[in-house]
């Protein structure tokens, strides 16, 4: 089993794409902190780059920003290349399946908090009448 996940903040704005068959695709690195302190003390923190597609590549490149706080669900996928020096690399992503925002970026003023919406709700919120719920 391939599953990940992983709570961290935004470390650049997504960057987005769109491939010749117009799927759209979205990338940002995550940062992720690490659970225990180092000798100095200080939580170090994982820079891991996430790729999302579609729809929740849509949601990323249209609500996220730099600093904003992200779970992202997804599995790790590695590859490799052989770089111009001739030497192999190797790379590990992250592959998003879903993508939610927890909270502002450090950046956004403060106010009240609003949920974002998620992937394929086309960013619209429902009313819903409190009568008509099945309990009380």
């Amino acid at each position: 089993m391939n599953k990940v996940i992983l709570i961290g903040n935004l470390a650049n704005d997504p960057e987005a794409h769109t491939t010749q068959s117009s799927i759209s695709r979205s990338t940002f690195r995550l940062a992720v902190q690490r659970k225990y302190a180092n000798a100095q003390g200080v939580r170090e923190a994982d820079f891991l780059t996430i790729i999302a597609w579609r729809n929740t590549a849509d949601f990323c490149n249209s609500y996220l920003v730099k600093g904003r706080k992200v779970a992202v669900e997804g599995s790790i996928q590695t590859r490799s290349y052989d770089a111009q020096d001739g030497t192999k690399r190797y790379v590990t992503e992250i592959i998003a399946d879903s993508v939610e925002a927890l909270g502002r970026a450090k950046s956004e003023d403060p106010g009240p908090e609003e949920p974002a919406p998620r992937p394929g709700d086309g960013g619209q919120f429902e009313e819903v009448d409190d009568d008509e719920l099945p309990f009380s």
